[in-house]
């Protein structure tokens, strides 16, 4: 039996007042409101935080690790994602940063930034291959394959089959360190991810025990905060950091395009404007493309629910600290193949389709629960306007098909019964 999937987003209960701003969002109707209370279906949901972002009552929230978690290992590594360096103000060299996290408590820090030059690197080897259909779909962003494994099979062997630099960084941090401490055991050495979104949190918790090189994943909001009362800017840091312009790059939408040096890609950020371009790719509407970089939020991973700065803000923060990088610090060492990658630089996990709202197992029921939900939506108004706790009223429909709602949810059909019977009323008097 397949492990359910473990959600990073949550519902805390005793802020939800039942309005329906984080269901009229929701890019996968997965958020039902029910007796008073939003409900997430765990089948549709992506974890792109969405719902956290326009809650007006935080009711929706993050689950992830506390800082604390890493604390039981001997060795223990941070990996700051390249959206981190965007956070503070008036910062002009990542070098504090670095070096305010080894006076927090770390043994070492990796950045991720020089993983993601290193797949940059091989991303670029990867198109040479002429085997993988066109255009690659960048993995980088989780909510975009899974949103692909519910909505859009046929695009599903368009997904860059590389590890994301995270899963990278946590993997050659941890050989690194093995291989400069022969006192050290593979379980001595603990890496925490700082993190700005949910969705990278389900990620790494939904990996087999096995393919996991991150221990611990934490709120980039957390360290932030934890941060700004230990770094000494007064103080020059140790120089330290191992990534360029590039590394640094993929913070922001267009950065992991513009690093494989083609110039045939398209590169979207923002939930909406993905699900745009993935319908365009689903019917062919967008050819001649090599790459398609996708980000589930605004800006990309500097518009993270789990970041502190305006995305736009750190955009600009680290677009200042670029401007003084090199190109690049890290380079894939060089092959024969020129297309050659290797073997740990490629996912081992399968790429499952799991159907957005599946009726039913069977065939023969679920297109006789679709020839309902069609009779059903032609009687309701068509007004979309959520009030019976459905997105719009052919989810309404569905609801109703499955057993989970009634017609009389819709306020418009119960007004119209109200009107004809006063009418009945009227003429018996």
């Amino acid at each position: 039996m397949a492990q359910a999937y473990q959600h990073s987003v949550f519902l805390d209960d005793a802020k939800c007042i039942g309005c329906t701003h984080c269901m009229a969002g929701c890019p996968t109707e997965a958020i039902r409101v029910r007796g008073g209370k939003a409900h997430i279906d765990a089948e549709r949901c992506i974890d792109c935080g969405q719902c956290i972002r326009i809650c007006p009552y935080k009711a929706k929230k993050a689950k992830y690790d506390r800082i604390e978690s890493i604390s039981r290992f001997k060795w223990k590594i941070a990996l700051p994602a390249p959206s981190f360096f965007g956070q503070f103000d008036h910062l002009d060299d990542i070098d504090y940063v670095l070096q305010g996290l080894l006076d927090f408590g770390f043994d070492e820090v990796f950045e991720v930034s020089k993983a993601a030059e290193l797949v940059s690197d091989y991303t670029r080897r990867y198109l040479k291959q002429s085997r993988h259909p066109r255009p690659v779909i960048s993995s980088a962003c989780p909510v975009i394959a899974r949103l692909i494994g519910l909505r859009f099979p046929l695009l599903k062997d368009h997904v860059i089959n590389l590890r994301q630099p995270m899963e990278m960084a946590a993997m050659l941090a941890k050989e690194q360190a093995l291989a400069k401490n022969d006192k050290l055991k593979p379980e001595d050495v603990g890496v925490c991810f700082i993190s700005p979104c949910p969705a990278k949190v389900s990620y790494i918790k939904n990996q087999p025990p096995e393919e996991r090189y991150i221990d611990c994943v934490a709120s980039m909001s957390d360290f932030y905060f934890g941060l700004i009362g230990i770094m000494d800017r007064c103080k020059t840091p140790t120089l330290t950091t191992e990534s360029g312009m590039i590394g640094l790059g993929w913070a922001s939408s267009g950065g992991e395009s513009t690093a494989i040096f083609n110039d045939n890609y398209l590169a979207a950020d923002g939930i909406d404007n993905v699900i745009r371009v993935l319908e365009a790719l689903d019917t062919d509407e967008l050819p001649d493309l090599e790459f398609v970089e996708l980000n589930a939020c605004p800006g990309g991973c500097v518009g993270g629910v789990m970041t502190v700065a305006n995305p736009y803000v750190a955009q600009a923060r680290l677009q200042n600290l670029r401007r003084y990088m090199p190109v690049a610090h890290n380079r894939a060492p060089q092959n024969a193949d020129p297309s050659f990658v290797p073997a740990d630089f490629l996912c081992t996990h399968s790429f499952d389709y799991r159907p957005l709202g599946q009726l039913d197992d069977k065939l023969s029921v679920s297109l006789r629960m679709m020839a309902q939900i069609e009779e059903i939506s032609k009687e309701l108004p068509g007004l979309d306007c959520g009030s019976c706790g459905a997105p719009t009223c052919r989810a309404l429909a569905e609801d109703i098909v499955k057993g989970t709602a009634a017609k009389e949810d819709c306020i418009i059909i119960i007004k119209e019964r109200l009107r004809q019977l006063e009418q009945e009323q009227g003429g018996n008097s």
